[in-house]
């Protein structure tokens, strides 16, 4: 694992970035959009605006984090649940997993610590609460139902679509569904997806006493996904944008700087 480390440890600090870019957005848009004495609060009288707004919002932030160089570069997985689904499938290895897997819950933490820093007590306000993701009220089990499911979806589209002709798209997708499920999905659960996102809010909120919910379902529902969808389209690479300019320690792509001509993506191992 040492020699794993020092030769992709840029992919581990993009992927711990890439979190807590989007935790930085996540609280700063839940504090703009939630806090009562916000504007926007106050111009937007409906939660369910406010949740169109939210979902767009992180929507677009995904969407940003998988094109962005840097997220072309080490895959934007920024969930644990997608690294262990493309560990599942075999598309990197145990060691890569590990550090991505504790990359994005570093970066999760670090990104709701910048964001406590920068807004102080308006994060931390009840209507903000760190943007911590709880059940609604349909109770635990209901809302371990929709984590699930969502999650579900999201990793058997973007497995879909990045072993087909149009994986350039897989990015999109993905914060299109981001979108949806914050704007439609959230007042069942929170809408986490996202176990290290879940922990980062939880902490600082002191939300720990669900965060079962948001550890398991969007695990379970992602290894469901990668293990119900047929072969066929397992083919492809455990990034959601693979360009051909950018090296690929997954799937052993150099760019074409490097090494011209058509490149084909490996089938899973």
């Amino acid at each position: 694992m040492t020699s794993t480390l020092r030769a992709h440890w840029p992919e581990y600090l993009i992927e711990a970035a890439g979190l807590a870019l989007f935790m930085v957005s996540a609280c700063t848009f839940g504090v703009f959009l939630f806090h009562p004495g916000s504007p926007f609060h106050a111009a937007l009288r409906s939660d369910f605006t406010r949740r169109e707004v939210m979902g767009v919002a992180m929507g677009a932030t995904a969407v940003v984090i998988i094109y962005s160089p840097w997220g072309q570069r080490s895959g934007a997985h920024v969930n644990p649940s997608t690294t262990l689904a493309f560990l599942r499938l075999g598309k990197l290895s145990r060691a890569d997993a590990a550090f991505y897997v504790a990359s994005q819950f570093a970066g999760a933490l670090s990104g709701v610590a910048v964001s406590w820093a920068l807004l102080g007590s308006r994060l931390s306000h009840p209507a903000a609460n760190f943007v911590a993701t709880v059940p609604g009220p349909g109770g635990p089990f209901v809302a371990f139902a929709a984590e699930f499911a969502i999650a579900f979806v999201l990793m058997s589209v973007v497995l879909v679509v990045s072993g087909s002709r149009f994986q350039r798209l897989t990015g999109l997708c993905a914060g299109v569904l981001v979108a949806a499920f914050i704007t439609f999905e959230a007042p069942v659960s929170g809408m986490s997806l996202n176990p290290a996102r879940s922990f980062g809010s939880a902490v600082f909120a002191g939300a720990l006493k669900p965060l079962w919910i948001y550890l398991l379902a969007p695990t379970l529902g992602m290894q469901l996904a990668a293990s119900l969808l047929p072969a066929r389209v397992k083919r492809g690479c455990a990034k959601l944008d693979h360009p051909r300019d950018r090296d690929c320690i997954f799937c052993g792509q150099a760019s074409v700087a490097k090494r011209p001509g058509k490149v084909t993506f490996p089938a899973a191992r």
